[in-house]
C-alpha cells in the first residue's frame, strides 16, 4: 500500500512537471529523473528507444546502459515483442537476458507507445536486490509512462 501511494505522489507530480513541455525526449528524462531519485530499489533507470529496427538507449541514470539491445533478445525486446510489461524476479532466470550490469538481479519492462499506439520504445528499470517489481510496479509504471 505505501508503494502505491508513493507512485500516487510521482504521478502527480510527473502530470505537473510534463505539462511544462510537449518534447518526447524531455519528458522522457523527467520520468527517468523523478523515479531513479524517489523510488526505492531503482538501480537503473532508463528508455531504450526503436530506432530503425534497432534497440538504442536514450535518457537514463545509473552505470552505464548498453548503447544498443541485440534484436530479439532479453527483456526489453521481449516487451517489445509481446507488446506488454514484462516483471522479472529474476534475471538469471530469464532466457537470453542481457546483462548491461552484473549487479541487477530483477527488471520490470514498460512499452512505450506513440499516439497512435505503435509502440516505439520501453521504459527499462532494474534493481540489485531480487523480486524488487510486482504488479503495482507495473500499473503504476503504465500509467507514468502513458503521461509522456
Amino acid at each position: 500500500m505505501e508503494k502505491a501511494k508513493r507512485y500516487q505522489r510521482i504521478y502527480t507530480q510527473l502530470e505537473q512537471l510534463l505539462q511544462k513541455s510537449d518534447d518526447m525526449e524531455a519528458r522522457m528524462c523527467s520520468v527517468v529523473a523523478v523515479l531513479h531519485h524517489k523510488m526505492d530499489g531503482f538501480f537503473w533507470t532508463g528508455f531504450y528507444c526503436l530506432r530503425n529496427d534497432k534497440l538504442i538507449v536514450r535518457s537514463y541514470q545509473g552505470s552505464v546502459a548498453c548503447m544498443e539491445l541485440k534484436k530479439d533478445t532479453g527483456v526489453c525486446w521481449a516487451g517489445i515483442n509481446q507488446q506488454k510489461t514484462i516483471v522479472v524476479p529474476d534475471v538469471e532466470q530469464f532466457p537470453g537476458h542481457i546483462a548491461c550490469d552484473s549487479r541487477s538481479r530483477s527488471e520490470i519492462v514498460v512499452p512505450l507507445h506513440d499516439k497512435s499506439g505503435s509502440i516505439i520504445g520501453v521504459l527499462d528499470v532494474d534493481s540489485k536486490e531480487l523480486n524488487t517489481f510486482d504488479e503495482t510496479d507495473a500499473e503504476w509504471l503504465e500509467k507514468i509512462v502513458g503521461l509522456i
